[in-house]
């Protein structure tokens, strides 16, 4: 048997041991990309959620706004039966100054203070969104239930489509309390002496002059949208403050 250099007994196993750290190195950095790219595929995912349910929510907005004026989308008069227009149900939005306080007055003998999508102004714990401790006031569960919060179109008459070919995937959930969204509409009487001052600027006509806030009644609507997304966890809560003011003709 041949005898072989010192040299290569010595180097025998270094090159397998080379090719292993190689194998290993880029199975780490392969690991590490596939990692990455589930991360931001996740944070992609969330965002683009939060997106749908924020549409949803502003959707929501734009619907309790033609329920407080008693309108189609189109502007025209709405009609309808049952909860559609408010024909049939015991809260309507108050039309006249002395609807408003029998209005609130059986609004606030309901335990959330609210019914049928109206509410009366709410107290202490104002994000009712974040609150599951009915010892500190209403939780959400509480207001986004049947009776108490109002669905998109429910009061209105908006189409959310069939079950199919729904009209946004989101509005058109109704299966459960924590799918779909919600708004209420918070009655808050106006101090009647502002029907006469002026708080509005009139930049238009003489500088300085100030127009007066008709309202009818006096009151102004707090509305919250509340939607969830498609995913668990995502939520979009918007809220603004309207104000229907009386027309001159």
């Amino acid at each position: 048997m041949p005898c072989m250099p010192p040299d290569f007994q010595r180097q025998r196993g270094v090159a397998l041991f080379a090719v292993m750290v190689f194998v290993m190195l880029s199975l780490l950095l392969t690991l590490w990309a596939s990692r990455t790219s589930l991360f931001n595929e996740m944070v992609v995912g969330n965002d683009a959620d939060y997106q749908r349910a924020f549409e949803a929510a502003q959707a929501l907005l734009q619907d309790a706004e033609l329920d407080i004026r008693g309108e189609n989308a189109d502007g025209s008069t709405c009609t309808g039966n049952d909860d559609i227009c408010r024909s049939g149900t015991a809260d309507r939005i108050p039309l006249e100054a002395q609807d408003v306080g029998p209005q609130l007055a059986a609004l606030e003998q309901q335990g959330t203070g609210c019914r049928n999508g109206l509410c009366a102004k709410r107290a202490g714990k104002q994000d009712f969104w974040n609150n599951a401790d009915a010892a500190r006031g209403p939780t959400l569960a509480q207001m986004a239930s049947p009776g108490v919060g109002a669905r998109y179109g429910q009061y209105t008459g908006a189409a959310t489509g069939s079950a199919g070919k729904p009209v946004h995937p989101i509005l058109a959930d109704t299966s459960a309390g924590d799918r779909g969204g919600w708004y209420w509409i918070e009655v808050l009487p106006y101090d009647s002496s502002s029907k006469s001052s002026g708080l509005i600027a009139d930049n238009a006509g003489a500088p300085g002059k100030l127009l007066p806030l008709h309202l009818t009644p006096g009151v102004v609507y707090r509305i919250t949208a509340l939607a969830y997304g498609l995913r668990p966890g995502t939520m979009a809560v918007l809220q603004q403050t309207y104000a229907q003011q009386k027309r001159k003709d």
